[in-house]
């Protein structure tokens, strides 16, 4: 929507500049063809007109430039979105996630699909939107085996990224006080990988 508004106003300023070009003379003969009776125009006039006529085209310009760089900022790029699943892969992997003996989360750090949304969102960088992403659930994910398809509002492009659960005993927690039989935390890393394409 905002491209064709903003093609509009460049086209306007083109018009609005063809217009200040036209010669004063041309302009008094066309209106002394139309009517010979009329008064002569002063030449103050055309000055007055062709500034009127530029201003009015730079302004055309400039909220046309303003409104692709709003549309081009509400929408992601491949390459936006290819860079901050990247990086949200390479930030999100090793992360340490404890659980109890119930197999709950100790620190719940939302669900994988929101966990990914929300690290996409944050390397966006450059002028990616801050929101817009989707981060699909394959069937048959489980905690500790699970793909999404991450998208964005604007891409063409789809990543899947790959979230396993993997066990990690140095990670076990035992609070001050506990014996290590009556109380643990289990410690778990998450092993994560992007690639281009869907899941």
């Amino acid at each position: 929507m905002l491209t064709q508004l903003s093609i509009i106003l460049f086209v306007l300023a083109a018009l609005l500049i063809l217009m200040a070009c036209v010669k004063a003379q041309r302009v008094r003969s066309w209106r002394e063809s139309l009517n010979p009776s009329a008064p002569e125009v002063p030449d103050a006039a055309f000055v007055t007109a062709r500034i009127a006529l530029i201003g009015t085209a730079a302004v055309c310009a400039v909220m046309g430039f303003r409104g692709l760089g709003i549309e081009d900022g509400s929408k992601w790029s491949d390459g936006e979105l290819k860079s901050a699943v990247e990086q949200a892969a390479y930030e999100l992997d090793g992360l340490l996630y404890r659980v109890d003996d119930s197999g709950e989360p100790v620190v719940h750090f939302h669900d994988y699909d929101t966990l990914i949304e929300n690290e996409v969102v944050e390397n966006g960088g450059g002028d990616a939107p801050q929101d817009g992403v989707a981060a699909s659930a394959a069937d048959g994910n489980t905690d500790a085996d699970a793909y999404f398809t991450v998208s964005a509002n604007g891409a063409d492009a789809e990543f899947c990224v790959h979230i396993e659960r993997v066990r990690s005993k140095k990670d076990d927690y035992t609070p001050p006080g506990l014996d290590a039989d009556t109380w643990t935390q289990l410690g778990y890393r998450l092993a994560v990988t992007s690639r281009e394409g869907a899941c």
